[in-house]
């Protein structure tokens, strides 16, 4: 069942079972998580839901993890869960967890740790990509997918940037919020740890699954995990990147059910 709400924008799948709650990176939606989460429907109820700015959530004019995580939090009620969250829906879900230890059973953090990286180049390209086509001049998806191709050359990563491109009627839009998330990609790129000063870390299960050959999870920044989450173990996935879930569904989706314990 797919249902627009005042807040933030879910899909539920599963009628049964403990709750599971996905959240996607930046530039994502929901429905990213589609598969995985129709694998854990026949023994849990999973919530995906459209994080702030993105698909068919509201938007503000900042960006801001504090204020995403409460909306979250407002989306879950009174009920516990085990919360999974990639990339940016990963700190999300980790600021989650220790400002509202009461609704995070149990913590999923695909490819991202609790520190401040630098701007990514290539987040910097996408934005001006989308921001610089001519939307007016479109005619055809494909026309979208063509401008596309010099600035992001791998089909996979303009597909994932495209599905935000809808249309209505004869006008073609970016369903996010694409200018305040190009203009705060410092921010969204940051570890809001000053304002989390006064939180007590996380005493719950956390379970890292990371990328081979991604660098958001090294070493150095374990001193970091066990500040803010000193039940936490790793898994590093071989041969995956970033984007761990798309690339290895397979292997995600055993090594989530293990820490599940299905």
């Amino acid at each position: 069942m797919t249902q627009p709400t005042e807040d933030l924008h879910r899909t539920e799948l599963g009628e049964s079972g403990t709750r599971i709650v996905f959240l996607h990176g930046l530039f994502g939606q929901g429905r990213n998580w589609t598969t995985l989460g129709k694998a854990l429907a026949d023994q849990h109820r999973v919530l995906l839901l459209d994080l702030p700015h993105h698909g068919r959530s509201p938007r503000s004019d900042r960006f801001d993890y504090l204020e995403m995580a409460e909306q979250v939090a407002g989306a879950l009620g009174e009920e516990p869960a085990t919360v999974v969250g990639h990339s940016m829906g990963g700190k999300v879900a980790m600021v989650l967890a220790l400002r509202r230890p009461d609704l995070v059973e149990r913590l999923v953090v695909a490819d991202m740790s609790p520190v401040a990286y630098p701007t990514a180049r290539d987040f910097t390209v996408y934005t001006a990509a989308m921001q610089g086509l001519d939307l007016d001049a479109l005619e055809r998806r494909e026309d979208a997918d063509a401008a596309f191709a010099e600035a992001v050359p791998d089909p996979t990563i303009r597909g994932f940037l495209l599905q935000n491109l809808r249309r209505d009627g004869d006008r073609w839009y970016w369903q996010l919020n694409l200018d305040v998330l190009a203009r705060d990609l410092a921010e969204i790129g940051s570890w809001p740890a000053d304002r989390l000063a006064d939180v007590s870390p996380y005493d719950g299960p956390v379970l890292w699954i990371a990328g081979e050959r991604s660098d958001y999870v090294r070493d150095d920044y374990e001193p970091a995990m066990e500040r803010w989450f000193p039940r936490h173990r790793k898994v590093t996935v071989k041969g995956a990147g970033h984007w761990v879930h798309s690339e290895r569904p397979e292997v995600f989706l055993e090594v989530l059910r293990r820490f599940l314990g299905d």
